[in-house]
């Protein structure tokens, strides 16, 4: 089953359950899948989806900082719950271990020695941003590649 039918599975279990928050949140979700169908013209795959929920993400982590800066921890914990939401419909996401392999593979891979390499690893690595976030991706590989030149 693809992610957009989960939502709207998901969707239709939380109208029966009343549960207003999970409700709203996947119906904003809905709302930006649609808008970006109907502004491309195109049906969105699982791919697209998953584009448009990391966008998401990085909207609800933004927001979660700045209302703590403004000490606004009710609306933080707002955008906290949202986040909780999207990410049930994101891969799961490797933690530091499991991307460490996965950068160092990729350094191999292309055998890039040194930092001037970054950009190539980095160009290589676009397939993990479903799994890691872009700068959790780079900061490894400069930690890696440093490791490599010395």
């Amino acid at each position: 089953m693809g992610i957009k039918q989960q939502l709207n599975d998901d969707l239709k279990t939380a109208m029966k359950t009343n549960d207003i928050f999970r409700r709203d949140t996947i119906r904003l979700l809905n709302a930006a899948l649609k808008q970006v169908e109907v502004d491309k013209r195109i049906e969105l795959n699982d791919e697209n989806v998953i584009q448009i929920l990391l966008n998401a993400k990085k909207q609800r982590l933004d927001s979660i900082t700045a209302y703590k800066k403004a000490n606004r921890d009710d609306l933080a914990q707002k955008e906290e719950k949202e986040l909780e939401i999207i990410l049930q419909y994101l891969p799961k996401q490797l933690n530091d271990d499991e991307l460490k392999i996965k950068v160092k593979e990729i350094i191999e891979s292309i055998n890039a020695n040194g930092i001037k390499d970054l950009g190539k690893v980095m160009g290589e690595a676009k397939n993990l941003l479903q799994v890691a976030d872009g700068g959790r991706i780079s900061k490894i590989a400069k930690e890696l590649l440093n490791e490599n030149n010395s």
